[in-house]
């Protein structure tokens, strides 16, 4: 099975840490990157710009609304992605825990859909079960 993991960090924990605490989180995650690519369970992983470069863009009643920086008025926001092939749900949890950032921020864990469903964009908002 393959996951999609959002990892939400606090700009301001990462900002505030020393120069030595950061370059001892940065090698302790591309050494997991290294070592989850090499066993096969890493397909994919990037670091996102800073929250403040981002746009959210909405549609409505054919209107375009752009709203700068992340909508969302949170401490966390997304800060990169991976992309696992874990044998389930409970091996890709295992894996995100181990993900260092995890223990800054935290890590979203969502199977990924192999197309758009029939039925429903949601199996799980399907109501004529």
């Amino acid at each position: 099975m393959k996951f999609l993991c959002l990892a939400y960090e606090e700009e301001a924990v990462l900002n505030a840490l020393s120069t030595d605490e950061w370059h001892a989180l940065r090698q302790q995650t591309l050494d997991y990157v290294d070592g989850l690519r090499a066993s096969g369970r890493l397909l994919d992983a990037k670091p996102l710009q800073s929250a403040t470069t981002s746009a959210v863009v909405r549609v409505r009643n054919g209107r375009i609304s752009v709203t700068d920086g992340p909508f969302a008025e949170t401490k966390e926001q997304i800060g990169g992605f991976f992309v696992l092939d874990a044998s389930d749900r409970d091996e890709a949890i295992r894996l995100a825990a181990d993900w260092p950032s995890a223990r800054l921020g935290s890590i979203e864990v969502r199977p990924l859909e192999e197309g758009l469903q029939l039925e429903s964009r949601y199996a799980s908002g399907r109501t004529d079960r």
